[in-house]
C-alpha cells in the first residue's frame, strides 16, 4: 500500500491579463512538478488572469479569456495524470467568484469559490468578488466540449482520493476567526504569486510545503525566476501518527458535522514506494529589513523595465537625477543591486532574464557578465546643479556614479531658473528674492520650486532624447527618489524630482533606507557611500553660506526622520487621530518631552500633513513597502482636502495639556535636563 506521496507549490511570475504568457507559464509549472515525480500542483491565486486586474474583472472578457485558457489547460497532454489545481475567476449565477478549479485528465473535480475576502489595506476583493457556499455549477459550453460534463460541484468541499484527502484555503481564510479547515498537523502547501503584476505590489514568491509544524521546502523570495515549482515527498501516515495522540482533535474530529466530499478515483501515492527516499526538514530562512530591501525592491525595476520594455514599450533604462544625498544614492544603489541580480541569474541559465536583456539594451548577441558594464548600459545618473549647490555633494554624486559604473552626465540648471524667473519680472515688474536676501517667505519658496521642477522637466527631456544623442534606440524611465517619510509630511515639491515614471524608494522609511545604503556599502565594496551616509540631508535649495550648506531637511521639517516615522506608524497602524496620537506620545515621549512639547509637536505634524495632503494625489508609484504608506492611491485611503487648524481636536489635546498642570511639569522637565 502506498503511503509516499510527492506534491508540489509553485510560484509564478504571472502579469494581469497576460493571459498567453500565464498560460505558458503555467504549463511549465505543471511540466517541471510532473518531472519532479509531483501527483498534485497547487498554483497560485487566480493565476490564470492575475490577481491584480481590479476592475477589469467586471469585464465579461476577463472571464471569458480565463475560460479559454482553462480550455487549453485541459486539453493539453501537459496537464494528463496529475491532480491540477489553478486560480482564476468564475462567473456564476451573474456573480463573480474567486475560485480553485481543480481538474484531473480533463474533467474539473471541483469549482471551489473563496470564503473570505481580503478587503483592507491594498486589497479590495468584495468590490468584484462574492463569498460562496456549495451547490451545481453548469459548465459554459466550450468546457463542456472538453471534459463533456454537464455539471461539476461548486462550493466548499473537499477532494477524496483513494489514499488521502485534500481541502483548499485561499489566502485571507487563513487568517479568518474560523478556519473551514482548522489543522492539528498535516500536509500544508502554500502557493505564491512572484514579481510585479502590474501595480504597486510585489510579491516575493516564497511557496512553501510544511508537514506537522515543520518546513520541508522553502522557496526563493524576489528571485527573477518566472516559474519555480517546489516538491516534496512526504509519508501520510506521519500525519496519521501525529494526529492519533492528540486527543482534543480527535474529540472534536468525532463530533464534526460531515464536510462536503468529492470522491476521485485517483492516489497521489504509488503502490510501490518503500525505497522512495521522504524529504527532511529544513530550517526556514529570514531576511534583515537591509536585505529585504535589496532584494524586493531591486527586483521590483527589472520587473517594471520589462513590462515597459520587452512587454511592449520602448524602455531602456533608467534616468535618475543623482543628488549626492542618501535617498537618490539608495535609488541608485537598488539599481545597480538589479544588474548583479541579473548578472547571477544569466549565470545561472536563466533563459528568460537574458532575452529581456538583450532586448532591452538592444543587442542580440550581448550577456552580461560584469555589473558595472549592465548598470552603465542600463543605467544614466544626472547631477542638476544650481548657483545653490555645494561642491560637496557634486563631487559624490560623481564618485558614486562612478563606482557603480552608470553613465553620468553632470549640467547646471541656472540658466533655465534665469530664463524663468525673468519671464515672471518681465511681465509682473517684481524680482523675486530669497529669504537670505532679504525675499519674503513666499519668494523664497517660490524660488526654491522653480529649482525644483525644472529638474523634473529636465529629467523627462533627458530621458527622451539622452540615447537618441547617443545613438541608441528606446528612452528611459523616469526614477523618483522620495521616502515615505517625506511623502507622509509632503516634503517635496509638487511635480519636482518626485514626480517620475516609478520610485523604487517610495515605500520605504528613511531609516530603512540608511541600512540599506550601509549594507551596500560593505556588501558591494562602494566607498563613496560613507561619504553620503555621513553628511546631513538637504535639498540645496536655498543660498550656500560662504560656499557651505545652510539648509537641512530636518530643520526644514521642524523635526526628525524618527519623529516622523513614529507619527506614521501611529497615525496609519494605530490608525490615530491628533488627539490620540497625542495621548499616545505623552507617555511614549515622558522621558524627553513635557506635555506641552508633544502637544506643539503633535500640531506641527498634523498641521502640515493636512495642508500637504494633496500633493499624495500626485504622487509617483511606488514599491509598497511600509505598513504606514501614504499612498491614497489604493492603500491610505483618505481625503485631500482638510480643515488644517484641526479646532476641534486640537481643543481637545489644550485641554488636557491644562489639566495636566504644564508649566509645572515643564519647570521640572528643564532642571532635569
Amino acid at each position: 500500500m502506498g503511503r509516499k506521496v510527492t506534491v508540489a507549490a509553485c510560484a509564478l511570475n504571472q502579469w494581469a491579463l497576460d493571459f498567453q504568457g500565464n498560460l505558458q507559464r503555467i504549463l511549465k509549472s505543471i511540466e517541471i512538478a510532473k518531472r519532479k515525480g509531483a501527483r498534485y500542483r497547487l498554483g497560485p491565486e487566480l493565476e490564470i488572469c492575475g490577481y491584480g486586474c481590479w476592475d477589469h474583472y467586471y469585464e465579461s472578457d476577463t472571464l471569458l479569456h480565463s475560460l479559454q485558457v482553462l480550455a487549453a489547460l485541459l486539453e493539453s497532454p501537459v496537464t494528463q495524470d496529475i491532480i491540477c489545481d489553478v486560480g482564476m475567476p468564475v462567473l456564476h449565477r451573474n456573480v463573480r467568484y474567486n475560485c480553485r478549479v481543480i481538474f484531473l485528465n480533463r474533467r474539473i473535480l471541483l469549482i471551489r469559490p473563496k470564503m473570505a475576502l481580503a478587503n483592507e489595506g491594498n486589497y479590495r476583493e468584495l468590490r468584484w468578488f462574492t463569498p460562496w457556499q456549495t451547490e451545481e455549477y453548469f459548465l459554459p459550453r466550450m468546457i463542456q466540449d472538453v471534459t463533456k460534463q454537464e455539471t461539476v460541484p461548486f462550493g466548499d468541499a473537499v477532494l477524496a482520493t483513494r489514499d488521502t484527502c485534500i481541502g483548499s484555503e485561499i489566502c485571507e481564510e487563513l487568517w479568518t476567526p474560523h478556519r473551514s479547515l482548522p489543522t492539528n498537523g498535516g500536509i500544508y502547501l502554500l502557493a505564491n504569486q512572484k514579481g510585479c503584476d502590474g501595480d504597486r505590489l510585489y510579491y516575493d514568491g516564497c511557496a512553501l510545503i510544511a508537514m506537522n509544524g515543520h518546513i520541508f521546502a522553502q522557496g526563493s523570495q524576489f528571485s527573477l525566476d518566472d516559474v519555480e515549482v517546489l516538491t516534496a515527498t512526504l509519508d501520510l501516515e506521519d500525519v496519521r501518527s501525529y494526529r492519533a495522540e492528540i486527543s482534543s482533535r480527535n474529540l472534536a474530529a468525532s463530533r464534526v458535522s460531515p464536510y462536503p466530499r468529492v470522491k476521485v478515483d485517483f492516489a497521489l501515492s504509488c503502490r510501490e514506494d518503500l525505497l522512495e527516499p521522504p524529504s527532511e526538514p529544513v530550517e526556514w530562512m529570514y531576511h534583515s529589513p537591509a536585505e529585504e530591501i535589496r532584494w524586493a525592491a531591486s527586483s521590483c525595476p527589472w520587473g517594471w523595465c520589462c513590462s515597459w520594455g520587452h512587454r511592449g514599450r520602448s524602455s531602456a533604462g533608467f534616468f535618475l537625477p543623482l543628488s549626492g544625498g542618501v535617498d537618490s544614492a539608495a535609488t541608485a544603489c537598488l539599481v545597480y543591486s538589479m544588474c548583479r541580480q541579473v548578472c547571477e541569474a544569466v549565470r545561472n541559465g536563466n533563459q528568460e532574464v537574458l532575452a529581456d536583456v538583450r532586448a532591452i539594451v538592444d543587442q542580440l548577441s550581448y550577456t552580461p557578465q560584469d555589473p558595472r558594464d549592465l548598470c552603465g548600459r542600463l543605467l544614466t545618473t544626472c547631477y542638476m546643479a544650481s548657483e545653490n549647490s555645494s561642491q560637496e555633494t557634486c563631487d559624490r554624486a560623481k564618485e558614486l556614479a562612478q563606482q557603480i559604473g552608470s553613465h553620468h552626465i553632470g549640467l547646471n540648471i541656472d540658466p533655465a531658473v534665469t530664463a524663468v524667473v525673468g519671464i515672471f519680472s518681465l511681465v509682473t515688474g517684481k524680482r523675486p528674492l530669497f529669504a537670505a536676501h532679504g525675499g519674503s517667505s513666499r519668494e523664497n519658496l517660490a524660488l526654491q520650486n522653480v529649482q525644483a521642477r525644472l529638474r523634473m522637466v529636465l529629467a523627462y527631456l533627458f530621458a527622451q532624447l539622452s540615447l537618441w544623442a547617443r545613438g541608441a534606440r528606446g528612452g528611459l524611465l523616469v526614477l523618483g527618489s522620495a521616502n515615505v517619510d517625506e511623502s507622509l509630511l509632503g516634503y517635496l515639491t509638487k511635480y519636482d524630482c518626485s514626480s517620475a515614471d516609478i520610485n523604487p524608494i517610495g515605500g520605504i522609511s528613511k531609516t530603512d533606507l540608511k541600512a540599506f545604503v550601509h549594507f551596500c556599502m560593505e556588501h558591494f565594496q562602494l566607498p563613496a557611500l560613507q561619504r553620503i551616509l555621513a553628511a546631513p540631508a538637504t535639498a540645496e535649495l536655498e543660498p550656500l553660506t560662504d560656499g557651505q550648506v545652510s539648509q537641512t531637511d530636518e530643520e526644514d521639517m521642524g523635526m526628525t526622520y524618527a519623529e516622523l516615522s513614529v507619527y506614521g506608524r501611529l497615525r496609519k497602524i494605530a490608525k490615530a487621530g491628533p488627539y490620540s496620537m497625542f495621548c499616545k506620545l505623552v507617555n511614549m515621549w515622558k522621558d524627553a518631552c513635557s506635555p506641552r512639547q508633544v502637544a506643539d509637536k503633535v500640531r506641527q505634524f498634523f498641521s502640515k500633513y493636512a495642508m500637504n495632503r494633496h500633493k499624495m494625489t500626485t504622487l509617483t508609484p511606488a514599491y509598497h513597502a511600509e505598513s504606514y504608506s501614504p499612498d491614497d492611491n489604493r492603500f491610505d485611503l483618505r481625503p485631500f482636502l482638510y480643515n488644517s487648524s484641526w479646532p476641534w481636536q486640537f481643543r481637545c489635546i489644550e485641554d488636557q495639556v491644562t489639566e495636566r498642570g504644564v508649566s509645572v511639569e515643564d519647570m521640572d522637565l528643564e532642571d532635569r535636563h
